[in-house]
């Protein structure tokens, strides 16, 4: 046995067990093969004792844009509209391959640091991103999501997306790490066609792969939608075959019960993110609805320039006390339930339900520990509680992916931090202007 996390407060995600008090938790290679509230006869080369700790599976990030962590506070205080194409969309085209490397090392280093251990990633320039995420120890499902404003100029195998998602494809086809997904990629029901999205679905089965797309964001994009075509935006997608394939749908603000009858029964996963909504006023996803008629709702940060920051657990706290104040319900999306958005429902949207998201024997080693020696974690009374309602991600004080430690006691193990400082500081940022 490599490591032994020795009587340890545990948050195991097993229904059956979720909380051990006393938990012995062993790591041997990549995976978990030993969870008890007894110590284990194998010694361990090396045991981390869990005296004012606190052990539970990594967080899952459903949607996000890691390099956008360089454009943090660039254009604050907009509508979702004017934000993305005012400001956002102009800044990103002034972003070249070095830029966005730069970002998502930045990106990855504030989700590593917050015990974000997989995130499903959107963005363009794939093949550094990639890069990116395996220098640095974590997963990630990632997609260029196709955008055309402009359909009938568009050519599905001459968008930037294709080009980059089959690039990505055969470079890493043989790679046997399963930290590495590629997913297909649609940006949003208001950014591209009908064309363009049966071209996604059929790429995507042509290459066994899930779908990532924006969904009724705002209800200005969710009526345009109707204003057009008559139907909703998930109503239109769906009748391209989008569901036919496992999708992730972000934010989902402005779904009708229609719509979420139609994800559900294609088996998506509905990626809310409660700080990004609130700040950019979008809308609330109708969390307990979704959750009622069988939809997988998951947790994302979105874009750290429209969040600000990549903490999770931010996201488990705002999503518990939003849904508790829209239902009048302050028994709705308990702390438990609101943790399984970040880990299990975030695992089994990307597909790796089987992998992560839990403390169990067989499953992928991807767990953080968090420090409770902070006074605002002082006294423990209920571990999910502390979790959901009292700790940040600063309080995060060890990340480990396959039984890799990436973060421990304020070390970067994988980052250069100095070095991704630097260039953002004088290459990205000037660029900006």
């Amino acid at each position: 046995m490599d490591t032994l996390f020795s009587d340890i407060i545990a948050i195991t995600m097993n229904d059956e067990n979720p909380v051990v008090l006393h938990a012995y938790v062993g790591i041997d290679g990549q995976k978990i093969v030993y969870v008890d509230d007894k110590p284990p006869q194998e010694k361990a080369r090396r045991v981390i004792n869990g005296s004012r700790r606190l052990l539970m599976p990594g967080l899952v990030n459903s949607h996000s844009h890691m390099p956008m962590a360089a454009l943090r506070g660039y254009a604050d205080d907009y509508r979702l509209q004017e934000w993305l194409f005012e400001h956002i969309f102009p800044a990103e085209s002034r972003l070249d391959e070095r830029c966005v490397a730069a970002g998502v090392r930045l990106g990855l280093a504030e989700c590593i640091r917050f015990g974000v251990v997989s995130c499903t990633e959107m963005y363009f320039r794939l093949p550094q991103i990639a890069e990116a995420v395996l220098e640095a120890g974590t997963k990630a499902n990632m997609c260029n999501s196709i955008l055309c404003l402009d359909m009938d100029k568009f050519d599905f195998e001459k968008d930037r997306g294709t080009i980059e998602a089959r690039e990505v494809l055969a470079r890493y086809s043989e790679n046997k790490n399963s930290r590495l997904i590629i997913d297909a990629g649609i940006h949003a029901e208001y950014t591209s066609g009908p064309a363009a999205w049966r071209a996604s679905v059929a790429f995507a089965a042509e290459n066994n792969l899930n779908i990532h797309l924006h969904l009724s964001e705002t209800e200005t994009e969710h009526n345009n939608c109707i204003k057009k075509y008559g139907k909703t935006p998930a109503e239109m997608l769906g009748e391209s075959g989008v569901f036919t394939r496992k999708v992730t749908a972000a934010h989902c603000c402005w779904l009708t019960e229609n719509d979420m009858d139609i994800l559900a029964a294609g088996g998506a996963t509905a990626a809310h993110c409660p700080v990004s909504n609130l700040k950019l006023s979008s809308g609330v996803a109708p969390v307990m609805k979704m959750r009622e008629r069988g939809l997988n709702v998951a947790l994302g940060t979105d874009g750290p320039c429209s969040n600000n920051n990549h903490d999770m657990f931010e996201e488990i706290k705002t999503a518990a006390l939003m849904q508790k104040y829209i239902t009048g319900d302050p028994t709705a999306l308990p702390a438990y339930e609101a943790i399984k958005m970040a880990t299990v429902n975030g695992a089994l949207g990307q597909g790796r339900g089987n992998e992560t998201g839990r403390i169990a024997g067989g499953y992928d080693a991807d767990i953080i520990m968090l420090n409770l020696d902070a006074p605002h974690l002082f006294p423990v009374n209920d571990p999910c509680a502390a979790v959901a309602y009292s700790a940040g991600g600063s309080d995060v004080c060890l990340t480990m992916v396959q039984g890799r430690i990436l973060y421990e006691d304020g070390e970067y193990k994988t980052i250069d931090m100095e070095k991704v400082r630097c260039e953002i500081e004088n290459y990205l940022l000037p660029r900006l202007g």
